[in-house]
């Protein structure tokens, strides 16, 4: 891992309007993501995970503070971040190769090289044979996976990723984590991720970055040093899993 972060949170504070007066929503959030690292975002409802996340995606404005991706400030929206969120959003009248080769069709990648990638993409998100199938066809977790992979067509520098696997049910969620650990170690991706799921942070995560509420803070940053692949059974996941619980209660 590179010595500058590949992701810097410098003092967050975001207030909002309210209608009783200011409402202090992310207040002096700071911290890390190494080149290569996967990090999860914990907390409570309420503490201000997803202003977090919109605001590291340039979606949103922070009242303070910056955000900074390979040492530039994010001013917005741009090819080195990849997004993923819990809703697909995937383009019904476009095909599964369509969709995940969106990005580069916007940034003029000649087809010959376009197909060649968005092929690469859906063999590795485990899709092969149904390029030309439309979102309508697909179970969800399928439809996450073409969301993955078009996430990643651009090459982002950060896969940024809000509670993805919050809409699928408990089978496939265990399915499309291993499956992300896969590409995670195949690509070198850095990952932020944000969850509610405690047990999925223990699972995935080098770091459990976990937020407090009222105003939304960084509480601690736990490191998970258990070897992958984990298992809830493991007394080192079990207490890992219940320290965090703990904090965030």
């Amino acid at each position: 891992m590179s010595e500058t972060p590949r992701v810097r949170v410098d003092d967050i504070s975001k207030h909002f309007e309210g209608e009783t007066g200011p409402v202090r929503a992310l207040d002096g959030v700071s911290f890390d993501v190494a080149d290569g690292e996967f990090v999860c975002l914990v907390g409570p409802s309420g503490c201000g995970k997803t202003t977090l996340f919109r605001i590291i995606a340039g979606l949103e404005a922070a009242t303070s503070g910056a955000v900074y991706l390979d040492g530039e400030r994010v001013e917005g929206p741009g090819p080195d971040l990849g997004l993923v969120f819990q809703e697909y959003h995937l383009f019904p009248w476009r095909t599964v190769a369509d969709n995940v080769g969106f990005g580069l069709e916007r940034q003029d990648v000649p087809a010959s090289e376009r197909e060649q990638r968005v092929d690469d993409l859906i063999e590795m998100v485990g899709l092969s044979g149904f390029g030309d199938t439309y979102p309508r066809d697909l179970s969800g977790g399928m439809k996450q996976r073409v969301a993955l992979a078009r996430a990643l067509a651009v090459d982002p520098g950060l896969l940024l990723m809000d509670e993805p696997f919050g809409a699928v049910d408990a089978q496939t969620k265990k399915m499309l984590q291993s499956e992300l650990l896969d590409i995670w170690s195949e690509t070198g991706k850095t990952i932020l991720f944000v969850t509610h799921d405690v047990e999925e942070a223990v699972k995935l995560a080098d770091r459990v970055v976990v937020m407090g509420k009222n105003p939304g803070h960084i509480h601690e940053i736990v490191d998970v040093d258990i070897e992958r692949p984990r298992s809830r059974s493991d007394d080192a996941f079990g207490t890992y899993y219940q320290r965090i619980l703990d904090l965030i209660e």
